[in-house]
This record gives structure tokens, sequence and C-alpha cells, in this order.
């Protein structure tokens, strides 16, 4: 490999292990086997580097979170029972990819200041919606509707992302997969929907 890749795999393992803020520019030097000089040859400055490696972390853990879905293709009967395999899947991911995980999450505070970070975090966000609500309802994704999407697709993202960030944080009170169905399958049983009866107060 050329300095750049190994600069650019150099910052990533930085990233892993030191997080964005605290990663120098010797720190990558020293890890990559490379030169200060290749830094601001191939890239400019520390933080273009970083912003580059950052880039390849998110699409690693787009990635891995596709491959997770993917995983779990044909796991249940019913989209509950789909929902639940498929979230079971990233779970497994997080537990075993914790570093590239954890380092995906630094991405998002280095988004405020990069316009093309940011871009890259909204298309793997669409891509994921969608690509669950396809094996959610086992459709073809050029069948699925906008609406489906936004909604279902959205819902998915927001609870794995916050499943992510219980299971990097605080694993032992992490919530497994079948909690999650299991709050979904109360959450929309028709007993919730009726008005519960008013309890006579004591005389």
């Amino acid at each position: 490999m050329g300095h750049r890749e190994d600069l650019l795999i150099g910052a990533k393992r930085c990233l892993q292990e030191r997080g964005y803020a605290h990663t120098t520019a010797r720190d990558i030097v020293a890890v990559s086997g490379t030169n200060l000089a290749s830094i601001g040859y191939h890239f400019g400055s520390k933080e273009a580097l970083l912003n580059a490696a950052m880039m390849s972390t998110f699409e690693d853990w787009a990635n891995e979170l596709e491959r997770a879905l993917s995983a779990s293709i044909h796991h249940g009967e019913t989209p509950f029972e789909r929902f639940e395999s498929m979230v079971a899947e990233v779970i497994e991911s997080v537990k075993s990819n914790r570093a590239m995980w954890a380092a995906s999450v630094d991405s998002f505070p280095e988004a405020e200041r990069s316009p093309e970070l940011r871009r890259q975090l909204a298309t793997a966000h669409t891509a994921a919606r969608r690509g669950a609500v396809a094996l959610i309802y086992e459709l073809s994704e050029n069948l699925i509707d906008d609406e489906r999407v936004r909604t279902v697709g959205s819902l998915y993202l927001t609870m794995v992302s916050g499943l992510m960030l219980q299971w990097l944080t605080d694993p032992q009170n992490a919530p497994e997969a079948t909690d999650l169905t299991a709050a979904m399958r109360a959450l929309t049983a028709p007993m919730l929907s009726a008005k519960p009866e008013a309890t006579p107060a004591p005389e």
C-alpha cells in the first residue's frame, strides 16, 4: 500500500482507539509507519485526514448495518418477528464490533463542521430506512412507498440508534430485541386504545 492508504488505515485505528479529539498527527504517523510530511502531501492537514477517516469509518458502519440487516432475511413469518430478528443482529454486531460502532458515534459531532460528512450520514440514513422496510415487509425496494420509508423506516433507525448507544454505554441494562418487540406489541395492543375505567375514590 502507498502512504495515502497507510495513513487512512492508521487514522481509522486512532479514531477507534483514541477518538477524534484526542488523536494527534504524531499518533497517526506512529500507527501507520509513515511521516508527518506525508499527511500534508496526501491530505493537506491532519483535520482533512481525520475527516476522510471518519467518512470511511461511517461507510464501514453503514456496510455493517446492511450486513446485519441482510443476515436477518427470512427470520420470521411476520413483520414483528422479522423486526426482532433484525434488531438482534444489530445487537450482536455492536457486541462483536464495538470499536467500529463507537467510532461511528464520534462522527456525529464532527458532522457539524463537515458538510461532506453530514451529506454522507444523510445518504446512509436514507438507505438504512428503505432497506429496513424492505426486509421487515419482505418487499423489493422499488415497491416501497416513501410514506412507509419515512414512518416505519425512521422508527427502525431511531430505535437502532438509541439501542446502539445503550449497548455501548450500559450493556448490562441495555434491552434485548425481545424486549423491544414486547414493548411494541404492548403499545399497539387493542386494550391500550380503550379508555380505562375510572377507579372510585375511597370513602
